[in-house]
C-alpha cells in the first residue's frame, strides 16, 4: 500500500517538475535562455518572411496601371445589355399600371444623357476616336438625350408604349481601350418568318468612333457610352403574340457569335404586347 502512495507521488512530482524544475529553473523542459533564443528565432524568421512578402508585393505594384486592368482577356469584347433590364417584356398598352414599372428605369438611365448636362462636354467630330492617351484630365464627347428622338422620353413621357410600339434602348458595356474597327452598328431581327419593322434612333443605329476609346470610371468620371433606341413598330398582327428579338452589333471586328457567351455582342429579349 507505501509503495503505491510513494509512487503516486513520484508521478505527481514529476509532472510538477516538468511544468517547472526549481532545482534548474526549467519551463516544459527549456531555461530561460533557452525559450528566448527560440523565440529570438521564429521573431526573426517570420520577421524574414514578412519582409519578403512586402517586397514582393511592393515589386509587382509597380508594374500595375493605377487606371487600367493588366490583363483584360476576359472582356476583350464587350456584351450588349438593353434598357429597360427585363429580358421579358409584357404589358397590354391600355393598362398604364402594366408598362409603368419600365418607365421609370427608361427616364433614370436617361439622366445623365440630359442635353443640359451633355452641353457642358465635347462636340467631337464624327467618325474619329477621341484619344486622349497623353491627357491627364480625359474628356467626354456629347452624347445629347435628344438624339433618340421618338425614343429620347422628351416628347412622348411613355416612350411609345401607350401606343404598343415600345422602345428598347441598346447599349455596349463599357471596356478600358476599345477601338472597334469599321462602322460598328446595332442590328435587330425578329426570330420568325416575316420581318418586323423597327427605327433606330441614332440613324441606322450607329456607334459612332468619337465615343471610344473608354479610359476608366476614374480617369473618364463622366464618360457615357452610346446609345442606340429601337423603336418596335408593331402592328395589330404582331399584338397577342410573343415576339424573340435578337439584336447585335454588326459592322465591326467585335465578336457576336460566340456560343460560350450569348451576351457577347449581342442581347436577346422577348416582347409580347396586348391591347
Amino acid at each position: 500500500m507505501a509503495n503505491k502512495e510513494e509512487k503516486a507521488d513520484e508521478k505527481q512530482s514529476s509532472w510538477k517538475d516538468f511544468i517547472y524544475n526549481p532545482r534548474t529553473g526549467e519551463f516544459i523542459g527549456r531555461t530561460a535562455s533557452s525559450w528566448a533564443l527560440i523565440f529570438l528565432f521564429y521573431l526573426v524568421f517570420y520577421g524574414f518572411l514578412a519582409g519578403m512578402f512586402s517586397l514582393t508585393m511592393w515589386v509587382m505594384l509597380q508594374t500595375l496601371d493605377e487606371h487600367t486592368p493588366r490583363y483584360r482577356d476576359r472582356v476583350a469584347n464587350p456584351g450588349l445589355m438593353i434598357r429597360p433590364r427585363s429580358l421579358e417584356i409584357k404589358f397590354n398598352r391600355s393598362i398604364p399600371q402594366q408598362y409603368s414599372k419600365y418607365m421609370q428605369p427608361l427616364e433614370s438611365f436617361l439622366q445623365p444623357y440630359n442635353d443640359s448636362l451633355q452641353e457642358a462636354n465635347e462636340p467631337c467630330p464624327e467618325g474619329m476616336y477621341f484619344e486622349q492617351d497623353d491627357v491627364e484630365e480625359k474628356k467626354v464627347c456629347q452624347f445629347k438625350r435628344s438624339v433618340l428622338r421618338q425614343c429620347s422620353g422628351l416628347a412622348d413621357s411613355n416612350f411609345g408604349y401607350s401606343e404598343g410600339q415600345p422602345c428598347i434602348l441598346v447599349k455596349m458595356n463599357r471596356v478600358i481601350g476599345l477601338r472597334p474597327r469599321g462602322d460598328p452598328h446595332i442590328n435587330c431581327i425578329a426570330k420568325r418568318e416575316t420581318p418586323l419593322q423597327m427605327q433606330y434612333f441614332p440613324t441606322e443605329g450607329k456607334l459612332d468612333k468619337r465615343y471610344f476609346p473608354y479610359y476608366g470610371k476614374t480617369l473618364h468620371a463622366n464618360y457615357v457610352q452610346p446609345v442606340v433606341a429601337v423603336k418596335l413598330l408593331l402592328t395589330e398582327d404582331d399584338y397577342n403574340s410573343e415576339l424573340v428579338i435578337e439584336c447585335k452589333v454588326e459592322g465591326s471586328d467585335l465578336l457576336n457569335s460566340d456560343d460560350r457567351d450569348k451576351f457577347l455582342g449581342r442581347v436577346t429579349f422577348r416582347v409580347q404586347v396586348s391591347k
